[in-house]
């Protein structure tokens, strides 16, 4: 069996923590070959009466499918390929497997990468505000990278496409699923023109603890997090968050005060991010990179 293959199985099969298959990982790419059985059980820590079970499973026609499909339907990184992002195999908890439809080279180490997030149910602000950075900031040859999400999310993305940018979408369900259902067409033009990815194989659908683990993936990937409209304590927050655990640069676009929209943004500011007012302020972020 070929490494890629079973590292995906290993992904797959549901009964290894992450960080465990991470850890096979690891010595599979210190000593370049596959462990045998006894040496994958140790290095998981799988306890003797669970061995049983999860070689059964392991070995079942079901997972070997469920392989078979996720590699005809998309394409696969582990985290031990050169294709996979340095930045983001030092990240906390990265993805042991990605799976993408696209480029792939837009996550490339020498690509200049902005996170944009923001508020699900925007105002017009934050459309004029793209409208007003994204053409610039697009010329420069800088790629979009956000979560294919309502709002803020699916405009990144649509006003990317439209300046002829290149953008990538980073989901929270399988890559045959779109959530929401109505950027089912944006997801595949996504697919098509720049890079869709998950960590999730194909029929995953959306759940709650998705999302905030898509978050990390976000600000692993990029250099810069951009921040437009965010309420207080909103998810938007969170991965601006982990960005700054990550000593990503974040920043963040000011609001007025009288809109709720702008308390997540405007406090971002407030506690050290930096003031977006046009395209320089964030391509300048760019510029030693």
């Amino acid at each position: 069996m070929e490494v890629k293959k079973f590292i995906i199985k290993l992904h797959l099969s549901g009964m290894i923590k992450t960080s465990k298959v991470r850890k096979i990982c690891e010595w599979i790419q210190s000593k370049q070959t596959i462990p045998d059985f006894n040496e994958w059980f140790v290095l998981a820590e799988i306890a003797n009466e669970k061995r049983g079970l999860l070689l059964e499973k392991f070995n079942s026609i079901e997972l070997e499918l469920a392989v078979d499909r996720n590699l005809y339907h998309s394409k696969a990184i582990t985290i031990i390929d050169s294709e996979y992002p340095q930045c983001l195999r030092e990240s906390y908890n990265p993805p042991n497997v990605l799976f993408y439809r696209g480029d792939i080279s837009l996550i490339s180490e020498d690509k200049k990468l902005l996170g944009i997030v923001g508020a699900r149910k925007n105002s017009q602000y934050a459309t004029l505000a793209l409208d007003k950075l994204l053409p610039t900031v697009l010329a420069a040859n800088i790629v979009t990278v956000s979560g294919l999400a309502q709002g803020v999310d699916s405009l990144v993305h649509i006003q990317t496409a439209a300046n002829k940018g290149k953008t990538v979408a980073v989901i929270g369900t399988g890559l045959d699923v779109f959530y929401p259902s109505q950027n089912r067409a944006l997801q595949q033009k996504i697919a098509h023109e720049g890079l869709v990815i998950s960590e999730y194989p194909l029929g995953s659908m959306p759940r709650r603890y998705h999302f905030p683990a898509r978050n990390r993936i976000i600000a692993g990937l990029v250099q810069t997090l951009l921040v437009v409209e965010a309420k207080h304590q909103s998810g938007s927050l969170i991965t601006a968050n982990l960005a700054l655990q990550e000593n990503r640069n974040v920043l963040a676009v000011p609001g007025p005060i009288t809109s709720l929209l702008s308390d997540g943004t405007n406090e971002l500011i407030k506690a050290g991010a930096k003031p977006i007012i046009n395209a320089q302020d964030i391509i300048e972020e760019f510029r030693n990179t």
